[in-house]
């Protein structure tokens, strides 16, 4: 994990960050995801008939679960001292470009794309790139927004 410290951060646009370490995408949790959304299609759930009629072989990771990580996976790259706290504000830009197979793994690849001056505190845009193992098309591509206040 990085380091950077509060008063630093401008220095790291343009720069990648880092790589969090894989997580394990499992059924359970493909499961909790679609019991907190709603999200019940068969695709995600259902795993006979994602073995006859999926191109994966198997059921698949909901699009919406893949960008939910971003946190999880953010906090393991970087470190920002000095912060009291940091807010969620959104994001520029999601693509879903690849299905992410139940039992597979991935990770994230960070970069700060711009850092400015926002309501008394910092905003920070950076691009996070959700890898699977063994596949060259990662899962999901996004710029994600935070403020973050010293």
């Amino acid at each position: 994990m990085k380091t950077i410290k509060y008063g630093e951060l401008e220095s790291m646009v343009g720069k990648e960050v880092g790589v969090s370490d894989w997580i394990e995408i499992t059924q359970e949790r493909v499961n909790q995801f679609a019991d907190a959304t709603g999200d019940h299609q068969w695709i995600h759930i259902d795993r006979e008939r994602a073995k006859k009629e999926m191109p994966t072989g198997t059921t698949i990771a909901h699009g919406f679960l893949t960008l939910s990580l971003l946190p999880m996976l953010g906090a393991s790259i970087m470190r920002v001292e000095g912060v009291s706290r940091g807010i969620n504000y959104g994001c520029n830009r999601v693509r879903f470009t690849n299905m992410v197979p139940t039992g597979s793994r991935v990770r994230g690849r960070q970069k700060v794309l711009a850092v400015e001056p926002k309501a008394g505190g910092k905003q920070m845009i950076t691009e996070m790139t959700i890898e699977i193992e063994g596949q060259d098309r990662p899962a999901c591509v996004a710029e994600a927004i935070s403020v973050l206040y010293s």
